[in-house]
């Protein structure tokens, strides 16, 4: 029977070939770019290009950091001998997991930063650095 229902059905065509970076005057068979897009999705290369769009960059939000550091203090809040205390069982005020903790969080912080911000402001001063020096030797 599944023989039959597979004879049934229409046949699709092949989709015309598109090169790379190429728009389609049909949009993939929807309406419009915005149905394609709601739909579907972008395509491999519009999605470089969107990527590679420094207007499309943002910063960490500030809530992020909130939000970390109180995930911190009750994480070290925790450790204490006063928070999940076992009857019979003593833990010292100090130990040398939160110095470990503290110095991995900091590392971590730094490589997260540089990697989403400190790229993009190196860039960023570096191209205005190239534009004020285009700029001056333009005036000569």
């Amino acid at each position: 029977m599944a023989a039959k229902e597979n004879d049934e059905r229409e046949k699709m065509s092949a989709t015309p070939e598109t090169q790379w970076g190429e728009k389609r005057g049909d949009h993939f068979g929807y309406a419009s770019d915005e149905d394609r897009i709601n739909k579907r999705g972008l395509e491999d290369w519009e999605m470089l290009e969107k990527m590679a769009d420094p207007s499309s960059d943002h910063g960490v939000p500030y809530w992020f950091f909130a939000l970390f550091f109180v995930l911190l203090l009750v994480a070290t809040g925790l450790t204490f001998p006063f928070w999940g205390v076992r009857p019979g069982y003593e833990r010292p005020w100090f130990d040398w997991g939160i110095v470990a903790g503290a110095v991995w969080v900091i590392t971590m912080a730094g490589a997260i930063y540089y990697m989403v911000d400190g790229r993009a402001r190196r860039m960023r001063k570096k191209e205005q650095q190239a534009a004020a020096a285009l700029e001056k030797e333009q005036k000569k």
